[in-house]
């Protein structure tokens, strides 16, 4: 009885040990479209009223949770019944990566029109800045529901050749962390001029070192959010990158002289590049028939 119960024990070690071990790896390998998730979710929380960016960021966080739970048991059924759709899913997500990634870059080198963000203004209603909150919150739960499917199979693809069990602890341990890990950082972020504010306020004395880190924080924030901007493009074609050369062998067995990350990027940059550019055919297209 007793060798018994410690047997169990043995296993349910040997178990936790081998998902603690698959999820490191796991987290590694999504650590880049975190980067994105990160970014793109500091910039949709900021730049409403204090006492708005908390509740925007919160609507967020729950459209996210709600998204890895519709993503999770269909992700789980087709590892179990149809695994190759993970790969097809896969390459179709990095496609889309990639096309983001590229987009950004053609943007700002002026050969891509910016597309019109419409920012808070003084002059709106209460109505007005609700329906912007609205239209933000929903964009960001679409947006971040692209990217929980590509963290989501990412993950799954480091434990497809584990029991069935592993595979749905590891990946819902690493679906928690992208939730809890992301929109608890972009807490954080969103709420640094905040919080250097107080610090200017603590004391009426002038040039303190509490007014210097208070600066600091309120200055530095449109900066963390433009450095997160480009990090996250960054990471979206190294992830695309690397998705298309794990997964096409052609690419896969090519180009060994070549630094993988620096094989990613480009990868990554070209084939974005080539659907940013059927993308805008088939708008122009539409728009003729139109």
């Amino acid at each position: 009885m007793a060798s018994g119960f410690f047997a169990l024990l043995d296993d349910i070690a040997a178990l936790m040990d081998d998902v603690a071990v698959m999820s490191k790896i796991a987290t590694k390998k999504t650590a880049g479209i975190l980067g994105d998730d990160l970014a793109v979710n500091a910039e949709k929380a900021s730049g409403f009223m204090s006492d708005r960016e908390i509740p925007v960021l919160w609507a967020i966080t729950k459209g996210s949770f709600l998204n890895k739970l519709i993503i999770l048991p269909f992700a789980f059924l087709l590892s179990a019944f149809l695994p190759a759709a993970i790969t097809v899913i896969l390459v179709l997500g990095g496609i889309y990566l990639a096309y983001e990634g590229a987009e950004k870059i053609l943007e700002y080198l002026g050969v891509l029109k910016h597309h019109e963000k419409k920012n808070l203004d003084v002059d709106m209603t209460n109505e007005e800045i609700l329906a912007l909150e609205k239209d933000r919150v929903k964009a960001a739960i679409v947006t971040d529901f692209i990217l929980s499917v590509e963290i989501v199979i990412i993950a799954l693809g480091t434990v497809t050749e584990k029991e069935i069990s592993i595979q749905i602890m590891v990946v819902t341990i690493i679906a928690i962390l992208a939730t809890v890990g992301v929109y608890g950082i972009v807490a954080l972020i969103v709420r640094m001029d905040e919080f250097g504010l107080k610090l200017i306020n603590l004391n009426e004395q002038e040039d303190s070192f509490s007014d210097k880190v208070g600066h600091v924080l309120v200055n530095a924030l449109p900066w963390v959010i433009k450095i997160l901007a480009i990090v996250g493009t960054i990471a979206l074609l190294l992830v695309a990158g690397g998705i298309f050369v794990h997964n096409i062998h052609w690419l896969h067995d090519h180009f060994n002289s070549v630094p993988s990350m620096v094989k990613e990027f480009v990868v990554g940059l070209v084939f974005g590049a080539i659907t940013v550019l059927f993308v805008e055919l088939f708008k122009k297209i539409v728009k003729k028939k139109k």
